[in-house]
């Protein structure tokens, strides 16, 4: 299987602040997924759940066990698998996910992609640390494998996570079944597609080191250093551009430090500039999210999600785990069942049309401000005024000053997918 080429897609971006850092007692977590231009991200809910024992899962492209229970999560996801590329759960864990390569070989075989493990995560964790633990045990027992993209050109990487709940983060980077992990307890940090722990490891692999030393990268006296030890010598094109945007990401959080809000959050998504707002090739930013978790476990963690491409032109919309709340079928792709091109064998012979209601109105729209300004300028400001709607909401919410029923918490996101959806209109 192909591991990578100069026109494919590796560029994501997540960033974490914890306190101080935060303007506010809480944990902030946002993520662009930059991904094939044309791929539809749907924001799919999925309540908890029980099972019986000895029952089997079906991810992207194997089976694992499955475990006695599950928690709520609500997930970004391309639409055409199982797993995501970012997501929450009901206990105010957040996750996104990264293309790496490094010395170790990518996989040919299909295992679980990186964005399954994502979701398993999200499913069975109830802190980043435990959601981290559950990412090792599956890379243990099945690794990680299979193309990542939806075309018949297979597309395959290994993965980098970060992990945030409502005290701490964690980053925790492999190569192919090995890992390091940082614990982050205070501050701004954030990730590109690259390996970014050094000599700061909290957790690993217990081969990880002795793998290092037999493979003749590391020579067993000199201070282990994760990211030089495990990184490719000579860099793909795209990754030696991650490294600029990490390094502008670092220093638009360095600029905020201790003034980090989920707004700062969204402003950094949206820098064009930087290249962390992507458009480029046939590539884009195609889904964003931007976390607020409370230390307070009494107040509710608000998920921010777009469900449509290029942030700088999409409404955050809050999502909070509450009574009633429900798969929003404006946000939903179409199903295929067995005639899906990822279901039939060679899989991606043929494309089907994905876009959900959402995303078709959204594409209208930013039609219209590309080609009508006086239409555009409207559009865009009803978006705007959209979206500081829900963040007026989520900080009256958070401040004590607003204290609406839990069945009004569980529907808010329907309400600003049906707010955008008729604005479109």
């Amino acid at each position: 299987m192909a591991s990578w080429s100069p026109g494919t897609p590796c560029s994501c971006d997540c960033f974490v602040s914890v306190p101080p850092a935060s303007a506010i007692p809480a944990v902030i977590f946002a993520k662009n997924s930059d991904r094939p231009r044309d791929e539809v991200q749907e924001v799919l809910f999925v309540p908890a759940g029980t099972h019986a024992p000895g029952s089997r899962l079906q991810c992207t492209y194997i089976e694992v066990e499955q475990v006695s229970k599950t928690h709520a999560v609500i997930l970004s996801r391309p639409s055409w698998l199982w797993g995501a590329e970012m997501g929450a759960n009901e206990h105010g864990v957040c996750i996104g996910n990264e293309a790496v390569w490094t010395k170790e070989p990518v996989g040919e075989g299909e295992a679980l992609l990186g964005m399954d493990l994502l979701r398993l995560a999200l499913e069975r964790g109830s802190s980043a640390q435990e959601a981290l633990h559950v990412i090792t045990g599956l890379l243990e027992r099945y690794g990680q494998g299979g193309s990542c993209r939806e075309d018949p050109t297979p597309f395959c990487y290994h993965n980098t996570f970060l992990l945030a709940d409502r005290t701490e983060a964690w980053v925790l980077e492999t190569a192919g079944r090995l890992w390091a992990a940082q614990r982050i307890q205070e501050g701004a940090h954030n990730i590109s597609n690259q390996l970014s722990i050094g000599t700061d490891i909290s957790a690993e692999h217990p081969e990880l080191r002795p793998h290092a030393r037999a493979q003749g990268w590391w020579d067993g006296q000199d201070n282990f250093d994760f990211a030089r030890v495990f990184s490719l010598t000579q860099q793909p094109v795209r990754m030696e551009a991650a490294k600029a945007r990490f390094q502008a990401g670092r220093e638009l959080l360095q600029r905020q430090q201790g003034g980090i809000t989920a707004e700062v959050m969204m402003g950094v998504l949206r820098n064009k500039e930087s290249g962390i707002c992507m458009d480029s090739g046939g590539f884009r930013t195609t889904a964003s999210m931007v976390s607020i978790l409370p230390r307070d476990p009494t107040q509710p963690c608000v998920h921010f999600l777009t469900a449509t491409p290029d942030p700088s032109r999409s409404v955050f919309k809050p999502f909070i785990f509450g009574v009633g709340v429900a798969q929003v079928p404006q946000v939903m792709s179409p199903t295929f069942g067995a005639q899906d091109p990822v279901r039939t064998l060679p899989r991606f012979q043929t494309q089907v049309d994905r876009r959900h209601p959402l995303y078709r109105r959204h594409q209208v729209a930013l039609g219209l401000m590309e080609s009508e300004q006086d239409r555009g300028q409207q559009l865009r400001q009803k978006q705007r005024d959209l979206e500081q709607e829900g963040l007026e909401a989520v900080r009256a919410l958070l401040a004590g000053e607003r204290a609406p029923p839990p069945q009004e918490l569980g529907s808010f996101f329907r309400a600003f997918v049906e707010k955008e959806s008729q604005a479109y209109a």
